[in-house]
């Protein structure tokens, strides 16, 4: 799950998809472009036509001395027009609307699976090897890909703009988009339903690579990469520990404090083989064993003032785990 990847962009960003859409970024997004420029260049023909219209009949019928208005009768045909064009209007932008929604949640066969799991206040990428990566999501150019998307606590919701796909991530079930990169480069997640105190710091990175450096990325999964000093336990681990955006629930550096006020979670700095005060039972001496079972299993033993607990639990390998433990035994 932990893992750090150092690999820069691979090309420039493509130009924006217009003055009012991010660029355009897998084949999900021109459709749904097409749709977006119509539907708003219409509303601007209509729009200007309109107004232009009211102004005209402002001036021309305004109230005049010594003239009396006269009722209006029915012109029933102008009236039918007016009813059925746009009920016609809505039913094309209905079938269109449904044909992209159908295409982009059927995956097409082959497609490579990836896990996207959702917690707060975090996204996390799991791929066909079992590697789960935190913050990043790497896709390889021109593959097409199928995105299983659950919840581990509440609603939250997967965003890309870059690929137009949004799909909410609900808890107990599963939701599925799918897509194929066109254009390498770098892309965003956001969360699009509002999860909570951290709901805008819920982001993510896409990376887009073309296939040589596809699979060189492969080769890192569960790996550290970098330099000799970047790899050491302590430095590894506190790298991990920003990636998987503890510091929202912890702090910076596990202080405990978010903004200047208490943070959500326990703090951390300091606390190694000291005794932690628990919500129930006798105190525990925060050894690795407390910091390992914490990590895993954060409703073991909850300290003393959180009784609820909202850390989801998490899975990482053995040298990703020692890392994190290494780099919260060296907070002081």
């Amino acid at each position: 799950m932990f893992q750090e990847i150092t690999q820069s962009a691979p090309v420039n960003q493509p130009p924006p998809a217009s003055y009012q859409l991010p660029p355009a970024m897998a084949d999900t997004a021109p459709p749904i472009d097409s749709t977006y420029n119509f539907i708003f260049w219409f509303s601007v023909v209509f729009t200007v036509v309109i107004t232009a219209a009211m102004l005209y009949f402002i001036h021309k019928y305004k109230r005049r001395p010594g003239v009396k208005s006269e009722p209006t009768g029915h012109f029933n045909r102008l009236e039918l027009f007016w009813t059925i064009t746009p009920t016609i209007f809505i039913g094309v932008l209905f079938h269109v609307g449904f044909a992209s929604y159908i295409k982009n949640a059927t995956a097409m066969e082959g497609a490579t699976e990836i896990r996207v799991r959702a917690k707060k206040w975090s996204w996390e990428f799991e791929y066909p090897t079992g590697d789960r990566v935190p913050g990043e999501l790497t896709l390889e150019l021109g593959r097409p890909y199928k995105m299983i998307i659950s919840s581990d606590d509440v609603l939250h919701s997967f965003f890309i703009p870059e690929f137009r796909m949004k799909r909410d991530a609900v808890p107990g079930q599963y939701s599925f988009i799918q897509f194929t990169p066109t254009v390498a480069g770098d892309a965003n997640v956001f969360c699009a339903e509002y999860c909570g105190t951290s709901h805008s710091g819920m982001l993510a990175t896409v990376k887009i690579l073309p296939p040589e450096q596809y699979q060189e990325f492969v080769k890192t999964l569960g790996k550290c990469t970098g330099t000799p000093e970047e790899c050491q336990p302590e430095k590894w681990g506190e790298r991990l520990f920003v990636k998987n955006a503890c510091p929202t629930c912890h702090g910076a550096g596990g202080s405990g404090l978010v903004g200047g006020s208490k943070a959500p979670g326990p703090k951390l700095a300091g606390i190694f083989n000291t005794p932690q005060t628990m919500a129930s039972g006798p105190p525990v001496v925060a050894d690795e064993n407390y910091l390992r079972e914490s990590i895993l299993r954060p409703n073991a033993k909850i300290v003393a003032g959180y009784t609820t607990v909202t850390m989801p639990a998490f899975v990482m390998k053995d040298d990703q785990l020692d890392a994190v433990i290494a780099y919260l035994k060296s907070l002081k």
